[in-house]
């Protein structure tokens, strides 16, 4: 039996891979591999526990560092990992270090890697993960794109070869999970909030949170919104909302501060909200998915879909767009363009590997 070593190592990636995972399985041996990038049991174990994904192969308790740091100790222990098992596919998604380091390595070993969530681009080189989504789509030799956007803009850096639209994974794990989670999930009653009565906000990016002038922005215009906001904190950003003191009596008025939530709290907390707040690429998507108007906050987004369709709207970190964008009465639009796919991106991956392309 053939086998796929499947390399994760963030919680957008534990979400990715369950679908997968799944296929994976009925024909293929799969050997999972976490480079424990995230590697607090808020941000991991809970994913896998509830998520039902296999526990690791391998975790390489990679932890935290710089990028240099991080990256070079994964493609060191990832290395030794694939020598040993000898897989005949390597399969990373996304675009974070784990993605970029399972790339690199499977390149140097020549061993074909399989890019799911391929094609995306911001056009932002000052995102570390735009870095590492152009360069693992140029060494990746199958890649699997989640919209016809990303087979276009791999189509402009002369990537057409082993390219193909399959909808988006996520889509996949969202129509698998809702169900589960609106079963299962006691968030809102445990915090004693009613649905469409609350905003949903998730700030975890580097160039917001390691930003003190941006942060700053961002969490005042929160502050200063009549809006009851949920705000699971990322250990990122509560160290530096600490740091820059801008946690306090006036912020408590209006943001109420949780500690990470597993993917089934996640979704129900989405599927109630009024409105969704967030510098996430994925919480971007699943917002769109559960019909609920979005506010990003960044300068720019991958997924540009959710914007032309209008129940996205950018912000940066700009206090005034922010303010204006929290005090309009939004609503979802309701698009009848799929541009995600038809929630069967899991199996088309699989019927392409099983296929040979």
């Amino acid at each position: 039996m053939k086998k796929i070593l499947t390399v994760v190592g963030a919680r957008p990636q534990f979400i990715k891979a369950a679908p997968v995972s799944r296929e994976i399985r009925k024909s293929f041996k799969e050997i999972l591999v976490h480079t424990g990038q995230h590697y607090d049991s808020n941000m991991s174990d809970v994913f896998f526990d509830e998520l039902h994904i296999p526990k690791p192969d391998y975790n390489l308790e990679i932890g935290s560092g710089g990028h240099g740091e991080q990256t070079g100790h994964m493609l060191i222990e990832l290395e030794k990992v694939v020598l040993k098992e000898k897989p005949d596919y390597i399969l990373i998604y996304g675009d974070t270090n784990s993605t970029l380091a399972g790339a690199l390595v499977g390149a140097k070993l020549h061993i074909p890697v399989l890019h799911v969530e391929a094609g995306l681009r911001s056009y932002n080189r000052r995102m570390p993960e735009e870095i590492n989504r152009v360069l693992a789509d140029q060494v990746s030799d199958v890649l699997f794109c989640p919209t016809e956007t990303a087979v276009k803009n791999l189509k402009k850096e002369g990537i057409t070869k082993g390219v193909y639209n399959v909808g988006d994974v996520m889509y996949d794990a969202v129509l698998y999970n809702t169900e589960i989670a609106l079963k299962k999930s006691k968030i809102l009653k445990n915090l004693a909030i009613k649905p469409k009565k609350y905003a949903l906000c998730t700030i975890h990016r580097a160039e917001n949170t390691d930003d003190k002038k941006r942060l700053t922005s961002i969490f005042n215009a929160l502050t200063d919104s009549d809006m009851n906001i949920i705000l699971p904190l990322h250990p990122r950003t509560k160290k530096y909302l600490n740091e820059y003191n801008l946690l306090n009596k006036k912020s408590e008025k209006n943001i109420k501060i949780i500690d990470p939530v597993g993917p089934l709290d996640m979704l129900a907390l989405e599927i109630g909200a009024k409105l969704i707040i967030t510098d996430s690429g994925g919480v971007q998507k699943e917002a769109y998915f559960m019909e609920v108007p979005c506010v990003t906050l960044r300068d720019e987004t991958e997924w540009v879909e959710t914007v032309e369709s209008g129940n996205n709207v950018i912000v940066g970190a700009d206090y005034n767009k922010i303010q204006r964008a929290l005090k309009e009465k939004r609503k979802f639009k309701n698009s009848r363009k799929k541009y995600f796919g038809d929630g069967r991106a899991a199996k088309k991956i699989m019927k392409r590997i099983k296929e040979g392309k």
